[in-house]
C-alpha cells in the first residue's frame, strides 16, 4: 500500500509488514503517530539540490576522479551537540582532507557522519548487568543510556528531538564552513592546541608550510578562488528508524520525486540490507545517493541485486558499496565481490570501512579496535583494487575530534590499559583527533601508489 500524503514511497504499515529489522517496540501507538506526524510537519533538515551535488561527487569517486572521506561519531548524543563538539568534529575532518588532497593530489568529497547518526542496531535486544536485564540502548533516537528501566523505554518523542539536535548539528556545520573557520589560511590554526610534542602535528605542520607558501604563489599572480575560503560539508547517517526516515521524505518540487532530507546521503546497515526487507524497499524509492554496508557474509549475487534494486537505472553516483570485512578477511572475500560486481557493469563507487570488521572487547572489558588492524584493513582493500585495475573509492571511519582513549596503538602508543583514562563512546570506539590524522597520512601514501 502506498502513502497517501506521499504516493511515490509504501506506507509505514506497508514497511513494518516486510518485517523490518532492528527496530524499537514502542509501548505507546499513539504517541508514535504524534511524534511521526510532527515530524512531517517540520521543513527539510537538507534540500533536494544539495543531495543531487553530493552525487555528481560521488559519480566522480565513482569513475576514479575523487576519493570519498567519511568520518564521525559511533553514535551522536543529544549532549553532545554543542558548538565546541561539533567543532572538534570538523576541524579532524577539515585536517584529513588537507592531508589526502594535498599529499595524493586527489579531490576528496567531505562526508560528515554527522547529524542524524542518533540510532544503533544491536546484536541483541537486551543487556544485562549485575544480573538485571533490560532493552539494550539503541541510541538517542529510541531510549537512554542510562541503565535504569525508565530510561530504556523506547519513546517516540525523541525522533522529534534528533530533528532538533540535527538541525543545530547542521547550522554550526554551515557557520564554520561558510564564515571563515574551513579559510585554507586557517590551515596552522587547526592545529595550534597540539603540533607541539606531537609528530603526528608535527608533520601536518610542515604540509601546512607548504599550502602556505602555494597560498602566497597563487595570491601572488591573482589567483584567489572560492573554494579556497570554503567547504562544501555534507550530512549522512545510517537511515534505521523507519519513522523518522519515512516522515523526512518528501516530494521534491522542482522533479516531482522523493527525496529523505534528514540527510544528504543515507545508508543501510549489515543488519538491514534484505532485498526483501523493509529498508532497502524504503530507499529504493528515494533519490539521495544512498550506500550499503557488505560484510563478510555478502555473496557477489548479494551485491549485484542489492544494486540491480537501489539503481536500476545504474547511475553513477547513486549507489555506494561500504565494505567492512575485518583485516584478516578483507584481501579473501573482496575479491570476488569487486569483480563480479565490475564484470556486470554496475556502476558503484568502492568505499572502506576498516573499523566494524575490527571490533574486540580489550581485557579490561572495554569495547576497542587498534589503530593497526584498522589500517591494515584499509591496506588490504587499496591492495584488493590495485590487483583488480579498480578504483579504491574512500574510507568510512568511525572518529572524534577529541582525545579519547577508546582506540588502541597508533604514535600515542596507547595500550588496553589506557582505556579508561578517557572511554566517552556510548557505542563503539571511535580513533581520536591524532590517530584519525596519522590514518590520514597513511591513507594519503595508498593513494599515492594508487
Amino acid at each position: 500500500m502506498v502513502d497517501p500524503l506521499n504516493p511515490a514511497i509504501p506506507d509505514l504499515a506497508a514497511l513494518h509488514a516486510l518485517g523490518a529489522a532492528q527496530q524499537p517496540s514502542y509501548p505507546d501507538a499513539a504517541a508514535v503517530d504524534a511524534a511521526v506526524a510532527r515530524l512531517r510537519s517540520y521543513p527539510p533538515l537538507v534540500f533536494a539540490g544539495e543531495c543531487d551535488r553530493l552525487t555528481d561527487k560521488l559519480a566522480a569517486v565513482t569513475r576514479g576522479e575523487a576519493f570519498l572521506l567519511q568520518g564521525g561519531d559511533c553514535a551522536e548524543t543529544f549532549d553532545g551537540v554543542t558548538a565546541d563538539n561539533v567543532r572538534n568534529k570538523l576541524r579532524v575532518l577539515l585536517q584529513m582532507a588537507v592531508v589526502l588532497t594535498y599529499a595524493a593530489s586527489v579531490p576528496v568529497v567531505k562526508l560528515g557522519r554527522f547529524a542524524g547518526q542518533y540510532a544503533k542496531p544491536r546484536s541483541s535486544d537486551f543487556e544485562t548487568r549485575d544480573g538485571v536485564t533490560l532493552p539494550a540502548y539503541r541510541g538517542d533516537a529510541v531510549n537512554g543510556f542510562e541503565f535504569t528501566e525508565a530510561a530504556r523505554i523506547p519513546d517516540p518523542q525523541r525522533l522529534v528531538d534528533v530533528y532538533h539536535s540535527s538541525a543545530s548539528t547542521l547550522n554550526l556545520v554551515r557557520a564554520f564552513t561558510t564564515g571563515g573557520y574551513a579559510d585554507l589560511r586557517q590551515v596552522h590554526a587547526w592545529n595550534t592546541d597540539f603540533v607541539q610534542g606531537s609528530a603526528v602535528g608535527s608533520r601536518y605542520e610542515a604540509v601546512a608550510n607548504e599550502i602556505d607558501r602555494a597560498l602566497t604563489f597563487m595570491k601572488a599572480i591573482g589567483a584567489d578562488p572560492d573554494e579556497f575560503h570554503r567547504v562544501e560539508m555534507h550530512s549522512s547517517h545510517e537511515a534505521l528508524v523507519l519513522e523518522y526516515e519515512h516522515a523526512m521524505t518528501r516530494i521534491d518540487s522542482r522533479t516531482d520525486l522523493p527525496y529523505d532530507v534528514s540527510s544528504h546521503f543515507v545508508w543501510i546497515g549489515e543488519r538491514t540490507r534484505q532485498l526483501d526487507g523493509a529498508h532497502v524497499e524504503l530507499l529504493s524509492k528515494i533519490r539521495n545517493p544512498i550506500g550499503v554496508k557488505l560484510g563478510p557474509t555478502t555473496s557477489a549475487d548479494d551485491a549485484i541485486a542489492l544494486s540491480e534494486k537501489l539503481n536500476p537505472e545504474n547511475t553513477p553516483g547513486r549507489l555506494t558499496f561500504i565494505t567492512r570485512m575485518g583485516a584478516g578477511k578483507i584481501r579473501d572475500l573482496l575479491p570476488p565481490l569487486v569483480e563480479k560486481v565490475e564484470a556486470a557493469g554496475l556502476q558503484v563507487a568502492w568505499v572502506s570501512d576498516p573499523m566494524h570488521g575490527n571490533t574486540y572487547e580489550a581485557s579490561s572489558g572495554y569495547k576497542t579496535r587498534s589503530l593497526a588492524d584498522v589500517t591494515d584493513e584499509v591496506q588490504g582493500f587499496f591492495d584488493v583494487h590495485r590487483s583488480l585495475g579498480t578504483w579504491p573509492g574512500g574510507i568510512h571511519v568511525e572518529l572524534t575530534g577529541d582525545d579519547v582513549t577508546e582506540c588502541v596503538g597508533g604514535l600515542e602508543d596507547l595500550a588496553e590499559m589506557d582505556l579508561g583514562n578517557r572511554y566517552e563512546s556510548v557505542c563503539d570506539p571511535r580513533l581520536n583527533r591524532v590517530q584519525s590524522l596519522e590514518l590520514a597520512f597513511l591513507v594519503a601514501e595508498m593513494l599515492r601508489k594508487a
